[in-house]
């Protein structure tokens, strides 16, 4: 019998809701930091500095801006009336904050955050949904700093710096210099992944049709496709040959809620484009449509229909929302948070061990400090209390450097990407809300195969470990 052994636990697909993948019939990709993988650390850099010098020409003191990628990771929220960039719970309490450069103290964020709760609708709070906003965190830590010490030309308020911040990054996507960059020196920016275009093979042996709908315009789709797949693909194919449909410059999120008109690109080596009001065939590259014009070429329902992307907001909140298409999230930073979970496990079963003799210990200091309050200061029952005491305090101290350790896996600074201290993160609970499945790249479904029936886990609930000893 053949054995096939499992993936490596950073390389699982994570379940949320149950996916039969046989049930679905066509599977849409977004391309940068999806299909392709970018060294963050390279492309937030690279774009770090053309935002940096789009700044400089409106006279801001930038020169001294350094990036620093690790100090960043998704999930985090952007106050942008407080000038802070925190972390909350998935019921959007503020477990950490940071304004400017400075890490904020617990009194600081009780005093800041006490009455607050992090509601996404409203203005005042952006959330980091992809790796792309990692250059705008390290801008927007580093001004705030530079405000407060004497406020920025034309910039009233944090918010205002914020926005100023958002046009530079915007400008220096729009204005091409950075993908330029990109293309002259791919070997610099991308992460290969060998696996990527098996596994795209694989999913159309078995039937899937695919397609890539990207934000990206096609001169820089075609080229950044090739230099990643073509390498990878069979003889005398290439990356075309694995999609059935292209769409680039998808406008996304709207592609998936509007209706804006698709064109047909009629002369890919000029990017010549005509208005196509026919159904999309495969075989082609469109400019622009709408999800609904790609599930009624296909003639599918919407639960026939997978898109896997990055972006929480733009590829999987939205398709969901609205489409109710079956939805993937690839989150690559899973797998070195993985790693160092796997790592701590032992320090990790120590330390439930030691919390459940602290919620033991807390209980028997509860009880009798109300029997010794019945009992009008009984000094028995005082002597248990303090020694009851002392061990709940050799408890803490035991505790306390592991819950650290813990709480800092996967980033140093923000600690786990799924928690907020004991409990889900807020964007873990967008996770759970939109995603089916999350994984740390797309060639994990390689290892389940497109016949595979990934089954949810079965949710804890606070009461379950009432019948567990």
């Amino acid at each position: 019998m053949i054995d096939f052994a499992p993936p490596p636990p950073e390389r699982g697909i994570f379940c949320n809701r149950t996916l039969n993948l046989r049930s679905v019939q066509a599977i849409g990709f977004d391309m940068d930091y999806t299909l392709i993988h970018y060294f963050s650390d390279k492309w937030e850099g690279a774009a770090f500095e053309h935002a940096r010098a789009i700044l400089a020409e409106r006279d801001w003191p930038v020169a001294d801006l350094v990036f620093d990628p690790t100090s960043f990771s998704l999930g985090l929220t952007f106050d942008i009336e407080l000038g802070n960039l925190v972390k909350a719970t998935r019921f959007g309490y503020v477990v950490r904050a940071q304004h400017g450069n400075e890490l904020l103290d617990f009194d600081a964020v009780r005093s800041a955050y006490q009455e607050v709760v992090v509601d996404l609708a409203e203005e005042r709070f952006t959330f980091m949904n992809t790796l792309f906003e990692i250059s705008r965190a390290s801008l927007w830590t580093q001004l705030v700093d530079l405000h407060d010490q004497e406020p920025l030309r034309g910039a009233r308020s944090y918010a205002d710096v914020y926005r100023a911040i958002e046009d530079a990054l915007n400008e220096s996507h729009t204005q091409g210099a950075l993908k330029a960059e990109i293309l002259a020196d791919p070997d610099t920016f991308v992460d290969h992944d060998p696996d990527l275009a098996a596994t795209l093979t694989d999913l159309r042996l078995a039937g899937k049709q695919l397609l890539l709908i990207t934000n990206s315009e096609w001169f820089y789709t075609r080229h950044m496709m090739a230099y990643c797949l073509d390498r990878y693909c069979s003889p005398g194919t290439s990356w075309r040959d694995l999609f059935d449909v292209v769409i680039v410059s998808a406008n996304k999120p709207r592609f998936f809620a509007g209706s804006d008109p698709l064109y047909l690109v009629v002369d890919e080596e000029e990017s010549l484009l005509r208005p196509h009001w026919e159904a999309i065939e495969p075989g082609h590259v469109y400019f622009g449509g709408n999800a609904r014009a790609v599930e009624s070429s296909l003639g599918l329902s919407a639960s026939q229909l997978l898109y896997v992307g990055d972006h929480l907001f733009g590829d999987v909140h939205v398709t969901k929302d609205v489409l109710r298409w079956r939805t993937a999230l690839v989150a690559r930073e899973l797998e070195d948070e993985i790693r160092a979970a796997a790592a701590f496990a032992p320090q990790q079963t120590e330390l439930v061990g030691l919390m459940r003799a602290k919620v033991a210990a807390d209980r028997l200091q509860a009880q009798l400090r109300l029997r010794r309050d019945r009992d009008r200061g009984n000094p028995e029952l005082t002597s248990e209390l303090d020694r009851a005491t002392s061990e709940a305090i050799a408890l803490d101290r035991r505790i306390s450097p592991l819950a650290r350790r813990s709480g800092l896996l996967g980033n140093q600074h923000w600690g786990p990407l799924m928690r907020g201290g004991n409990d889900k993160s807020l964007f873990a609970r967008q996770v759970e809300k939109y995603a089916d499945v999350y994984t740390s790249r797309v060639s994990n479904l390689g290892y389940e195969t497109p016949y595979a029936y990934l089954r949810a886990a079965r949710g804890s609930l606070p009461h379950d470990t009432a019948t567990v000893d």
